[in-house]
């Protein structure tokens, strides 16, 4: 059996939300130590993973044998609109279950609420990791890269993002505009989020897709801050720290531009 209460809904809606564009179906790994999961696109050019520490749920998280559930996100969404953010949430799941149970629980209201979702069997094979030391890494407000992403977003396609030890800029060259943004390392005595942390032990310069970085960057309810991760002919490597409970971190490859 398998159950875990999220004391407050607000923090797995926005999970949900921050894995659900990617790819609406998912299996969720169920163990002692925790809930995570792993997921492409259906281009398979976008790796996210997930992890939930199980000691982040203050003694409310219980699996007393692993288990993988297949969930659909979509489906998932549409319920969890029902509960309000501070309302509690239990998952539950018994051994070979072919629905899991989802408690709602609003004190305000004096209201409780039960539904089942049925699960899916996904038969996912377990997906390659990739776990490499970054050669550069830039930690930065979560806030300040969405916004550079959406913005960059209307101009073109590709960003192009040049991390040096001075800095790290991102540029877009679209059909009429073109744009660039700087950041300088800054440590903010006021606001350590507003802070730019920069780790170069190699220059680099790489290309990606824009759209799915403005996916990725659903995940910035989750944390106040982000670390962006750059190796050699590696996938770039978005990470969103879930305050003590663990972290969801997403993939993408560098595009290659053509060569004549």
């Amino acid at each position: 059996m398998f159950e875990v209460v999220f004391a407050q809904t607000a923090l797995l809606k926005k999970i949900v939300d921050a894995v659900r564009e990617l790819n609406e179906t998912v299996s969720l790994d169920i163990s002692a130590s925790g809930i995570s999961l792993q997921t492409m696109d259906s281009s398979r050019v976008s790796l996210v993973t997930l992890l939930l520490r199980a000691d982040s749920f203050g003694g409310t998280f219980k699996c007393d044998r692993s288990m993988t559930l297949g969930v659909n996100l979509k489906a998932l969404t549409k319920l969890l609109k029902t509960a309000g953010n501070e309302d509690q949430t239990t998952l539950r799941a018994e051994d070979d279950a072919s629905t899991l149970i989802i408690v709602i629980d609003s004190p305000k209201e004096g209201k409780v609420s039960s539904f089942e979702l049925k699960l899916l069997d996904l038969n996912v094979e377990p997906l390659a990791v990739y776990d490499t030391d970054a050669k550069a890494t830039v930690t930065m407000s979560s806030a300040e890269f969405s916004r550079i992403c959406r913005d960059l977003g209307t101009i073109g396609d590709t960003v192009v993002i040049d991390a040096q030890k001075d800095g790290v800029s991102f540029s877009v060259t679209g059909d009429e505009l073109s744009g660039n943004v700087t950041l300088r390392p800054s440590e903010a005595a006021d606001d350590s989020e507003s802070s730019v942390n920069l780790q170069i032990e190699e220059a680099l310069q790489q290309s990606f897709a824009l759209r799915f970085l403005n996916m990725f960057t659903k995940a910035t309810p989750l944390s106040n801050t982000v670390i962006l991760s750059l190796s050699p002919e590696q996938p770039f490597c978005v990470e969103y720290q879930i305050e003590d409970a663990g972290a969801i971190k997403y993939f993408l490859a560098p595009k290659i531009e053509d060569t004549e």
